[in-house]
């Protein structure tokens, strides 16, 4: 870090040799390394013992393992997506490439659109909006590709009322913002940033729920889809392209390949297939409260979620993030009884026991008091001391 020139980029991993997801990671973040190598990419790839180098992963306020984080001239980017060689490797081109790429031919614009689901573009010459869009990309390049183009690049079907304008193009259409209408633009490309319809999963709903929207799911098995699961996605992929547009504002629709993530987030078992409405704001959840057999029913529900009617569970309250702390320890100490009973009891009877030797010190460090003839009291009584009255004879 010393020695690093200005104009070098870094994609570097924190780790510590006991965690296991970081070692899962190890031959990943080789085959990056190598790719990057091969290819004569200005990207170098490294990683950090951050059990060891505590000073640098204080810098980069490390806080999880693994951590990975890309470095460009001195800006640091930090990576929340899914731990694949295709998700990181997206993440590093992002940030090593321009901030917004221009496509200055037809073919380019193709060719983007091809490699893209959701593609950002500014269409016009130089403008406050360009320099606010150039602003929202510096935060949101982690997140997504930014663009920029002119009127006479974009294919003949797309229609402009102004210029210049910021246009998605997602399903195989497009919007353009409005300020007046979508608000700020950096919010607006956050919520847009996502397919309409697509399989997602737990750090793609994490990020989904950060923006705010609610997501409607379709929980399915992880391999080898039953008829009914697949009845379950088809339905509300027909619904997502055929209502798509009038819910879009409010809620994202995809599936999700088992129920292990959302079983946690609803504190119990989830049977496959089903729907289920999430709203990560609030670690929030809505159930159906029937069988859903026709796309008016799922619609009906979906009704019912915004416009209150429909009963929610879950939720952040005091009571709620008490049962899930006696969840979350259930869960962790679960395996541990079952593989080594003897260091789950030590596990559970060692903070009781400190605990209890803790109330007893306590108990008896307390002072002793004394009546006015001397005689202890086992405790002073409410309100304080009172001096006791004697009886005349």
């Amino acid at each position: 870090m010393e020695t690093k020139g200005d104009d070098e980029i870094w994609l570097i991993k924190f780790y510590a040799p006991w965690c296991t997801f970081c070692k899962q990671l190890d031959p990943v973040w080789h085959q990056i390394g190598s790719e990057y190598r091969s290819l004569g990419s200005p990207v170098h790839v490294g990683k950090s013992d951050a059990t060891a180098n505590t000073g640098l992963a204080k810098e980069f306020r490390v806080r999880t393992y693994p951590a990975i984080l890309m470095l460009k001239k001195n800006i640091k980017y930090n990576y929340s997506g899914v731990r694949t060689k295709d998700g990181i490797m997206d993440f590093a081109n992002r940030i090593a490439g321009p901030l917004v790429r221009s496509l200055s031919s037809v073919q380019l614009f193709q060719h983007a659109m091809s490699r893209h689901d959701v593609m950002f573009v500014y269409v016009g010459a130089t403008s406050p909006l360009k320099g606010n869009y150039t602003s929202v990309a510096e935060q949101l390049i982690v997140h997504t590709y930014f663009f920029s183009t002119s009127r006479d690049v974009l294919p003949k079907a797309v229609s402009l009322s102004t210029l210049p304008a910021v246009v998605v193009f997602k399903d195989g259409t497009y919007f353009t913002y409005s300020e007046e209408r979508d608000g700020d633009l950096k919010l607006w490309i956050n919520r847009e940033r996502f397919p309409n319809f697509s399989q997602i999963d737990s750090y793609t709903l994490y990020a989904m729920g950060e923006t705010g929207k609610l997501v409607l799911l379709a929980l399915v098995e992880e391999k080898h889809l039953c008829e009914e699961s697949l009845r379950y996605k088809s339905l509300l992929e027909s619904v997502a392209a055929e209502h798509g547009e009038i819910y879009s504002r409010e809620m994202y629709f995809g599936f999700m390949a088992g129920s292990d993530y959302i079983s946690g987030l609803v504190m119990g078992e989830i049977i496959v297939p089903t729907f289920i409405v999430v709203n990560l704001s609030n670690d929030g959840y809505f159930l159906p409260p029937g069988t859903v057999q026709t796309e008016q029913n799922l619609l009906d529900f979906l009704d019912g979620v915004l416009n209150g009617s429909m009963q929610g569970h879950g939720g952040n309250g005091a009571f709620q993030r008490v049962r899930r702390l006696v969840y979350d320890t259930r869960v962790t100490l679960a395996p541990v009884f079952s593989h080594a009973p003897l260091l789950g009891c030590f596990l559970v009877a060692f903070p009781l026991t400190i605990g209890a030797c803790f109330c007893y010190l306590c108990f008896k460090a307390r002072p002793t008091v004394v009546d006015e003839d001397g005689t202890p009291l086992l405790a002073p009584p409410l309100g304080g001391h009172k001096k006791s009255k004697k009886k005349s004879d």
